[in-house]
């Protein structure tokens, strides 16, 4: 019973989304159900991160059939803390949605796609089989597309079509370095994998398909030079999708290159260089590319892909203190971009604008819901002891310590950007003096302060905003977890033994 535990966050996501469908016309249903669902989601998602924090890397083999040949899940540390993150943040989404999202959206089955993305999401992360994870990752393009599109505007139009063709090119690079490693290996388990690729004389075809996996898992990930989909498509759907797509989508790609570069393509020096020029050039385009937007959203997005760059440069370096730093800078990142983007869809139902330009006097208005919008702000500057502050020293003290300056140069760089960044935000939206905006309408919204509804725009904010500071003012047990995950990722053989040594 306790190995099918796993399994549970998959049935759960799948059974929400099926219901869900039933009720497709049955809006106030729809709302409900789906926070209600999530909810179970969250509680489930921490009894198994509880049950694996206690008793080590879990599997299953599907079927019966004995790993390396049937279709394996495995759960260990860094699957179940992305998995819980996962459940959080889809929590704080869906109440933001049943305020945010139009009625005439919701007719159109978002709720039930919204669920189908998150059970992607939890396939994504526990899966122990490459061909599917690559499975997993068509679900989550799948109802990706479905949710930017949705509604129809021109502009979600446009960026669906760079979303989905840059997504599509990745994935089908993503199969053929599939195709390739099963030709050399003969086997498709990760663990198996690790073993079987070690073994392969060819060293060359070895690293020519790891940099096909690099390219493929980059481009989701949004690393240089391959993010340019991103900030033409991310600021485009409903702010819900936004928030959803800016904490978790290029998120699972971090996490696929973690996996298979610290446990089936492990020990090459060429493709860690490779691997922290990209994190630099991240880093450096990232936030450049920040700096000279105007719109809140075009600004979180640019700076998605300038803080990919601290993960990217903790798997280039790929000592233990690196990848811890990289986990926790993960887990941070997670909930605050999930946030921030809500936190401009709060803006934008107040003014009517994301531009910052047009924007002003909120902080005069409404100092509360200010002083609220501050947390998820500053903690993404990383301003001690808010939670982006910690993993920044684990990375700067592996790059010191491997004599990496470059990188740290590139970390410093990238942080002190997005205080300029921040700080500009902060002073042109809350404390510049407000400008009389007319009325208008966009995303079908008539934007007046007097009918934010606000249990369902500040309370996931609130929600979200606790957990990144519980991420910072505790952060010694987020440390405690980081470096748990990075001594199972870097000692690889525990995870290995509990693929192949499992019986059913």
């Amino acid at each position: 019973m306790t190995q099918q535990l796993i399994l549970y966050p998959l049935f759960l996501q799948m059974a929400i989304s099926i219901i869900l469908m039933f009720g497709w016309s049955r809006i106030r249903f729809q709302k409900i159900f789906s926070i209600f669902g999530s909810t179970l989601s969250v509680i489930l998602a921490i009894v198994l991160f509880n049950y694996i924090w206690q008793n080590g890397t879990q599997t299953i083999q599907a079927g019966n059939w004995e790993a390396p040949f049937g279709i394996t899940f495995v759960a260990d540390s860094l699957a179940a803390t992305l998995v819980l993150l996962t459940a959080i943040s889809g929590l704080a989404v869906s109440i933001f949605s049943a305020g945010s999202v139009l009625r005439d959206r919701l007719r159109f089955g978002y709720f039930p796609i919204f669920h189908f993305l998150l059970l992607g999401l939890n396939g994504a992360f526990l899966t122990g089989d490459i061909f599917n994870l690559y499975v997993w990752f068509e679900i989550i393009i799948i109802s990706s597309f479905v949710l930017i599109t949705i509604g129809g505007e021109k502009a979600q139009l446009e960026g669906a079509v760079k979303y989905f063709t840059l997504n599509i090119l990745a994935s089908m690079i993503f199969l053929t370095a599939i195709a390739v490693l099963y030709g050399i290996t003969g086997s498709l388990n990760m663990a198996d994998l690790a073993g079987q690729v070690a073994a392969v004389e060819n060293r060359g075809l070895v690293q020519i398909t790891a940099v096909l996996f690099l390219i493929g898992f980059g481009i989701k990930a949004g690393v240089f030079p391959l993010y340019f989909w991103l900030p033409a498509s991310y600021h485009t759907p409903p702010f819900a999708v936004s928030a959803i797509f800016g904490g978790l989508l290029t998120k699972v790609g971090v996490y696929a290159l973690i996996r298979v570069f610290t446990l089936i393509f492990v020990n090459e020096p060429f493709l860690n260089n490779i691997i922290m020029v990209i994190a630099i050039l991240t880093l450096v385009s990232g936030g450049i590319g920040a700096l000279v937007q105007n719109n809140m959203r075009k600004v979180f997005s640019y700076l998605i892909i300038c803080h990919i760059g601290y993960m990217i440069a903790g798997i280039g370096m790929f000592t233990e203190i690196a990848i811890a730093g990289a986990i926790f800078y993960l887990i941070h990142d997670i909930i605050v971009k999930t946030n921030l983007f809500m936190l401009s869809g709060v803006v934008y139902r107040i003014t009517g604008t994301n531009s910052m330009r047009d924007l002003g006097g909120i902080y005069a208005k409404y100092p509360k819901i200010s002083l609220l919008l501050f947390i998820p702000l500053f903690s993404l500057v990383g301003i001690p002891p808010l939670s982006g502050f910690w993993p920044k020293i684990n990375l700067i003290k592996a790059g010191f310590f491997g004599e990496n300056y470059i990188t740290v140069a590139a970390i410093i760089f990238a942080s002190f950007i997005t205080l300029v960044i921040i700080a500009k935000m902060w002073a042109e939206v809350f404390w510049k003096d407000a400008k009389e905006m007319p009325e208008r309408e966009y995303f079908g919204y008539y934007h007046k302060m007097t009918n934010l509804k606000r249990s369902q725009f500040i309370v996931p904010v609130a929600m979200l905003s606790i957990v990144s500071l519980y991420i910072g003012f505790g952060a010694e047990h987020i440390q405690e977890l980081s470096a748990r995950i990075a001594d199972e990722l870097v000692n690889s053989e525990g995870y290995i033994e509990a693929v192949l040594k499992t019986k059913n």
